[in-house]
C-alpha cells in the first residue's frame, strides 16, 4: 500500500514558549555539573508537565490538550541519564522469537485432538473465523502497543495510566505460565533420556514399577463375544480381567515419572530424577534469556525452526507406516452437524487465545524492542498465518501415527486420540515403541517436544523480567541489573515447581493449568485490553499512532474488532466458560477438594482483580471530582522516543542546555 502523508490534528501542537530561566527544565540537583532534566525521565516514560494556559484556549493544562477532542501527555526532553532501548539486531530475529514463543506444545498437543473431536474439517470455519475476529486483531495490538510505548506489558499501558492494572494482570498470569508450564520440559527432558535405551523402558512390564496388571498386547477383539468372559486370553489374565488390565506406558507414566499419589492432599516425596531434570531445564532457560534479546534473538532460530525439520521428518515416516491413511481421514473427514454446537465455536475461540499467547504481555515486550518505524501490521498476519499452519500441519503428523497405532492394536482410533500430555507422555511414546528403531523416533519426538516448549519459556520468561526491569527507571542502574533480575525470577519458580515433582505434583500442576492461566483469565484480560485502547484512549488515536509507526492506516477491520466484535466475542466465550465451569479432576476420575479449588480460584483472581481493583485505587486517591481524576488518569505518559520520531522537524530536546539564550520549553502532542 503507498504511504501517505498524515493530516495534522487540530490538536497537534508544538507550543513554544521562551524561557530564559525555565523551572521545567531542572539540573538533576543542580549538582554534577552541566544540568540535565528530570530524573523521571531516565526510564523513558516522561511525566507530563504543568504549563500555564495560553491565552487563545488552545494551550496545554496538566499536559492534557485543552481543545475540545484530543487530549495528550507533555513530553519534557531526554536527559543525559536516558538509556536508549535496545533493539533487535535484524528483523528476522523479532518474527522468530514470535515464532518460537506463540508457536508452542499447544499446537502440536491440543489443535490436533479439537480438530478431531469437534467434527474434522468443519472446526477450520469456527477457527477461522475467530482468528480474524479476535486472534490478528489482538495479537496486532499488543505487539503495535509494545512498539510504539517501547515499554514492557506494566510500562505500555502510560498509555492509559489509569489502567495500568492490565500490565501487572499480565504478570501475574505469565509468572504462573512460567511456573507450571516447565514441568512439561521438565518431563520431556526426562523421557528423552530413557529414549536413549535399546529398549524402551516403556515398551515392557518387566521393570520394579510394573504391577501385576501390567499387560504389553490388548487382544479386544478376542473378548468381543460376551460368553468367552472366563476365557483365558493372554498370559494369565481372563477376559474378565482384562478390563482392569494396565498398558506399560500408562505403568511408566504413573508409577515411576509421576510416583503419583492419591490425591492433592497427599504430597509425599521428592522425585529426585525429575528434580535433577527440572533443575536442568531452568539453567538451559537462565543462560539463554539472561542476556537480553540479543542473545535470545539468535537462540530462536536454532529452536523455532528445528522443530519444523523433526515434524516433517515424522509425518513422512507417519504417512507410511500402516493405518495412517485412516488416522488422517478421521483428523479432516468433516461432520458438518458440529457447527450447531455452541461448544465447538466455545472451544475454537479457547485456542485462537491459548495458541496466539494472547494476554500474556510477552509480545507486548517483544514488540517492545522493534525499530518504531517498524511494519508490526505486516509482522502480525505473517505470525498469525505461521501460527495456523503449524497447527493445522501438526494434525497431519499426530493422526498419522495415530491411525497407525489404533491399527497396531486392533481398537477403533478415537480409543487411542488424546489431548495434552495424554497424547505427549502416552499416546505418542505408546506409537513410538511399536516401530522399528523405537528409540531413534522416541529421541527425535521428545527432542522436537523440548523445543517447541523451550523457546516459549524462554520468551515468557523474557517478557517477565522486561516488564519488572521497566519499573526500574536509570536511576537504579546496575552493572548486572538484568542478569540479576533472571536469576531471582528463575530461583522463584524454580523453589514454587519442587511442588509439582512431588507425588502429589500432577494435581498441584492440575491446579495451576486450570485455573491460573486458563481460559477465562485470558479471555478477561483480551476483553480489557480492547476496550482500553479502544474506548479510553481511542481507536481513532491509536489507528493514527500506528499509521505513524508503519506509514499508512491499517484496514479499519482492525479498529472495528477493538471497539465492537473482539470485546463481543471474549465476553461471550467468558460468560460461557463461567455458566458452563465445571469442578476440576484428574482422569475424570479424583475429584479435587473444596479448599483445591479455593486455591485454584484464589490463582485465577489474583490476576483478574488486578484491573478494578487498581482502577478503584488509583480513582480514591486522585483529587478532585470524577471527571476530573477520569481526564487526569486517562491522560497518557510519552516516553521521550515519541518526540524523536514524531516531531522529526523538531530539534531533540537533548539540545537545549540549562542557561543558555535558546533555552524553550517544548510541549508537544502527537496526531494521537
Amino acid at each position: 500500500m503507498e504511504k501517505q502523508a498524515l493530516p495534522a490534528s487540530s490538536c497537534s501542537l508544538v507550543l513554544l514558549e521562551e524561557t530564559k530561566k525555565n523551572h521545567l527544565l531542572l539540573s538533576n540537583g543542580g549538582s554534577g555539573g552541566g544540568g540535565g532534566y528530570p530524573p523521571a525521565a531516565a526510564n523513558g516514560s516522561l511525566v507530563p508537565l504543568t504549563v500555564p494556559v495560553s491565552a487563545g484556549g488552545g494551550g496545554v493544562v496538566g499536559g492534557a490538550c485543552a481543545g475540545p477532542d484530543k487530549k495528550g501527555g507533555v513530553v519534557p526532553g531526554a536527559g543525559p541519564g536516558y538509556q536508549e532501548r535496545e533493539t533487535w539486531t535484524r528483523q528476522m530475529d523479532f518474527i522468530m522469537s514470535c515464532v518460537g514463543f506463540a508457536v508452542g506444545l499447544g499446537n502440536v498437543w491440543r489443535f490436533p485432538y479439537l480438530c478431531y473431536k469437534n467434527g474434522g474439517g468443519v472446526f477450520l470455519i469456527p477457527y477461522l473465523l475467530i482468528v480474524f475476529v479476535g486472534g490478528i486483531p489482538i495479537f496486532f495490538l499488543e505487539i503495535a502497543l509494545g512498539q510504539f510505548m517501547k515499554a514492557g506489558s506494566i510500562n505500555v499501558w502510560n498509555i492509559a495510566p489509569l489502567f495500568k492494572g492490565l500490565g501487572y494482570a499480565s504478570m501475574v498470569i505469565v509468572f504462573f505460565c512460567n511456573t507450571y508450564y516447565i514441568m512439561v520440559l521438565a518431563w520431556g527432558f526426562y523421557y528423552l533420556i530413557k529414549s536413549f535405551n535399546s529398549n524402551l523402558p516403556w515398551s515392557t512390564c518387566d521393570n520394579e514399577w510394573n504391577t501385576p496388571n501390567c499387560i504389553e498386547i490388548f487382544r479386544h477383539s478376542d473378548c468381543n463375544n460376551a460368553s468367552l468372559a472366563n476365557v483365558t486370553i493372554t498370559g494369565n489374565l481372563t477376559c474378565a480381567q482384562l478390563a482392569d488390565a494396565r498398558s506399560p506406558i500408562i505403568e511408566f507414566w504413573e508409577n515411576k515419572v509421576l510416583n503419583i499419589s492419591s490425591g492433592l492432599d497427599e504430597p509425599g516425596r521428592m522425585n529426585w530424577e525429575l528434580m535433577l531434570c527440572l533443575m536442568a531445564v531452568w539453567v538451559l532457560v537462565y543462560f539463554c534469556v539472561w542476556k537480553g534479546v540479543k542473545s535470545t534473538g539468535k537462540i530462536v532460530y536454532f529452536t523455532a525452526t528445528f522443530p519444523y525439520v523433526v515434524l516433517i521428518i515424522l509425518l513422512v515416516r507417519g504417512v507410511t507406516l500402516p493405518g495412517a491413511y485412516e488416522g488422517i481421514m478421521y483428523y479432516i473427514k468433516p461432520d458438518w452437524s458440529k457447527l450447531e454446537e455452541a461448544q465447538v465455536w466455545i472451544d475454537a475461540g479457547t485456542q485462537i487465545f491459548f495458541s496466539y499467547a494472547i494476554g500474556l504481555g510477552a509480545l507486548t515486550a517483544l514488540g517492545s524492542y522493534n525499530r518504531f518505524n517498524n511494519d508490526c501490521y505486516k509482522d502480525a498476519f505473517v505470525l498469525a498465518l505461521i501460527n495456523s499452519g503449524t497447527s493445522f500441519f501438526a494434525g497431519f503428523v499426530v493422526f498419522s501415527i495415530l491411525g497407525f497405532m489404533a491399527a497396531e492394536q486392533g481398537v477403533d482410533i478415537s480409543q487411542v486420540a488424546e489431548s495434552g500430555p495424554g497424547l505427549a507422555f502416552i499416546a505418542y511414546p505408546k506409537a513410538v515403541s511399536l516401530m522399528p528403531v523405537a528409540p531413534l523416533w522416541a529421541a527425535l519426538f521428545f527432542f522436537m517436544l523440548l523445543l517447541l516448549g523451550l523457546d516459549s519459556q524462554f520468551v515468557g520468561v523474557e517478557g517477565f523480567v522486561t516488564g519488572i526491569l521497566d519499573l526500574f527507571p536509570g536511576k537504579y542502574y546496575h552493572r548486572y541489573k538484568r542478569e540479576i533480575a533472571v536469576a531471582i525470577c528463575c530461583l522463584l519458580c524454580f523453589i514454587i515447581d519442587l511442588s509439582m515433582v512431588t507425588q502429589g505434583g500432577m494435581f498441584v500442576f492440575q491446579l495451576f493449568d486450570y485455573y491460573s492461566a486458563s481460559g477465562m483469565t485470558l479471555l478477561w484480560q483480551a476483553f480489557w485490553e480492547c476496550i482500553v485502547v479502544a474506548w479510553v484512549y481511542g481507536a481513532d488515536r491509536f489507528m493514527d499512532d500506528v499509521a505513524r509507526m508503519i506509514g499508512y492506516r491499517p484496514f479499519p477491520w482492525m479498529k472495528w474488532c477493538w471497539s465492537f466484535i473482539t470485546p463481543c466475542v471474549c465476553m461471550g466465550i467468558f460468560l460461557f466458560h463461567l455458566v458452563n465451569y465445571k469442578p476440576l479432576t484428574y482422569n475424570n476420575v479424583y475429584v479435587y477438594p473444596w479448599w483445591g479449588e479455593v486455591i485454584g480460584w484464589c490463582l485465577a483472581l489474583s490476576s483478574m482483580l488486578c484491573i478494578p481493583v487498581s482502577v478503584l485505587y488509583k480513582l480514591f486517591r486522585a483529587k478532585g471530582t470524577f471527571k476530573e481524576r477520569w481526564a487526569h488518569l486517562t491522560t497518557p505518559v510519552w516516553g521521550a522516543h515519541h518526540l524523536e520520531y514524531m516531531a522529526p522537524d523538531i530539534k531533540s530536546l537533548t539540545s537545549l542546555s540549562p542557561g543558555t539564550d535558546d533555552n524553550k520549553v517544548i510541549i508537544f502532542e502527537s496526531v494521537m
